[in-house]
């Protein structure tokens, strides 16, 4: 348990821990930063974000994911940013918190954790670094699941963890449980996206992992995106995943293609360095720190992120 303190949940933390339709997941949602300022949270810094996506007509939020470094982040931290994210949303929009790790235990109590935080839902990245079967993964996600009757996202991210979550894998676990509601799928393989979405039931999601596939993920049936770009960009993610749900796939297509550079160099070094830059360019936050192993941009690529912004917001302007 962790210490409640002086940051004991508010009532507005309670009261957005209430059940939400599955659909309250569909749409575009925030992998939100986490902002530092010497070395802390800057908790001004967060709340001020987190109204900016609102007010921007962000879906949700996810708190604490990989964007949200949360391998640099303590259990205390990690679970006070959480806390704080639910506070500050007030019920506005989901708070999903991530809870996964490559370790069963440590996923289990940081999903019991975040519940007691008031996130809404979970988002569980596949086991990185130890590579389980998939019968380890089935293992793995089924007894998450049993620990909480809330809704659980699962994350494959293969570039990162070294294994994927299999779609027959992700059929087994929805059978069993009706609490795992989708998938934020990252392999970066529309082919997989159509899979999904065929053989899972209606209701289940398919969200796509990268911004640059939502047009491709949406065309064949996925539901949403969880975005890096939206911590910058929050409007233009909105519509873009908006006009792609609405299937006005020729509109969004000429969105996409705005916006596709923006997309690719948000990736030319490690996430969340480029889009903190942004960010702290935009006024948005304070600093765009991160922590090591994180570091600051090489000049090269500081240029040509700056560049490509500036060339992005002098077509829309």
């Amino acid at each position: 348990m962790f210490p409640r303190g002086p940051f004991e949940m508010s009532s507005h933390s309670q009261s957005s821990a209430t059940q939400r339709p599955v659909q309250a997941y569909a749409g575009a949602h925030t992998a939100l930063i986490t902002p530092f300022l010497n070395g802390k949270v800057a908790w001004d810094d967060l709340r001020k974000l987190v109204n900016f996506q609102i007010s921007a007509g962000i879906d949700g939020l996810i708190s604490v994911g990989t964007t949200g470094e949360s391998p640099t982040l303590d259990y205390d931290e990690h679970i006070e940013v959480i806390q704080r994210t639910v506070e500050y949303a007030a019920g506005r929009v989901p708070v999903m918190a991530g809870t996964g790790s490559n370790a069963t235990t440590e996923a289990l109590d940081l999903t019991k954790r975040a519940d007691e935080a008031g996130a809404d839902a979970f988002l569980l990245v596949a086991p990185y670094y130890n590579k389980p079967s998939q019968e380890g993964l089935y293992r793995h996600f089924s007894l998450i699941a049993e620990s909480t009757a809330k809704p659980i996202m699962l994350y494959s991210i293969p570039g990162r963890c070294g294994i994927e979550i299999a779609v027959e894998t992700v059929v087994r676990l929805r059978q069993k449980h009706r609490n795992i509601i989708g998938i934020k799928e990252a392999g970066g393989q529309v082919e997989k996206a159509a899979r999904l979405v065929r053989e899972l039931d209606s209701e289940f999601l398919v969200l796509s992992g990268d911004d640059s596939l939502t047009l491709a993920f949406g065309e064949v049936g996925a539901q949403g995106i969880i975005s890096v770009a939206s911590n910058w960009i929050p409007s233009a993610v909105v519509q873009l995943t908006a006009l792609v749900r609405a299937k006005k796939f020729t509109e969004a297509k000429a969105l996409q293609a705005k916006l596709a550079e923006v997309f690719r160099v948000l990736f030319v070094e490690p996430n969340p360095v480029p889009v903190k830059h942004l960010m702290q360019r935009a006024g948005l936050i304070q600093s765009a720190e991160v922590r090591l192993p994180l570091c600051e941009m090489a000049e090269a690529n500081r240029r040509l992120v700056e560049a490509t912004a500036d060339a992005y917001l002098s077509s829309i302007r």
